[in-house]
């Protein structure tokens, strides 16, 4: 199967070169990173290593994979990986997410960090939170167990396309949710997460928990709409 990987970057240059160092080029063919408006050197690295550059300028986190998205359409992979660029997964363990999508025929495999070793300190307070109501939420409306919404994951290429991605800040659960709607054959691995070297988006813990519980409300209850339109 073709393989590529989709990495969306906002000043990463300090731990960019691990990510892309860390992915195991005898699987994967493609790497994308796609910077969202870096003010560092950020792309001029992604261009030493290797990977192809894009560039988003609406900021956040789904218009950047929509970019990536966009681009492989002329590519035509049968995967693509998901990795964020702050080396706070593990991008050695992509055969985790990429071997079921080839051995067992499923469609979204999911890296769930709840599932697997966590550094001490790397899961924080409103990652937790934002977890924990975004899986709750998901199995009372949706009827599925998820533990995790992290954006560590790999998916089919063509299944990806059919889920007709669009949110922004919801990404990862929008995929979820849709992916369930689907009827998609869905997994869950775990995968090891450590605190990274790069600056977290989220700061302060009070205002944390505001901005993802506002996110993850915002994106099940967008795409729970989504859906009763749809079947309407």
């Amino acid at each position: 199967m073709k393989i590529a990987v989709i990495i969306p970057a906002l000043n990463e240059e300090k731990t960019l070169p691990l990510v892309l160092n860390d992915i195991p080029k005898s699987m994967v063919d493609e790497v994308v990173v796609i910077d969202n408006g870096s003010s560092d050197r950020t792309s001029e690295i992604a261009k030493e290593l290797g990977a192809v550059v894009l560039h988003e300028t609406r900021k956040g986190y789904g218009y950047p994979c929509l970019r990536g998205i966009e681009y492989l359409k002329t590519k035509n992979p049968d995967v693509v990986v998901f990795v964020d660029g702050n080396y706070s997964d593990h991008p050695a363990e992509i055969s985790k997410l990429v071997e079921p999508v080839i051995r067992d025929d499923y469609d979204l495999v999911l890296g769930s960090r709840v599932l697997g070793k966590v550094e001490k300190g790397a899961l924080r307070l409103p990652v937790r939170f934002g977890n924990r109501l975004a899986t709750i939420l998901i199995r009372l409306l949706y009827g599925f167990k998820y533990t995790d919404v992290g954006p560590f994951r790999a998916v089919r290429f063509d299944k990806l396309l059919k889920l007709d991605m669009n949110d922004n800040l919801g990404w990862t659960i929008e995929m979820q949710v849709k992916a369930i709607k689907r009827g998609y054959k869905i997994l869950e691995v775990p995968v090891s997460y450590r605190r990274g070297t790069g600056k977290s988006k989220l700061t302060g813990n009070i205002k944390g928990i505001a901005v993802v519980g506002y996110r993850i409300l915002r994106a099940v209850f967008k795409n729970l709409f989504y859906s009763a339109r749809q079947e309407a």
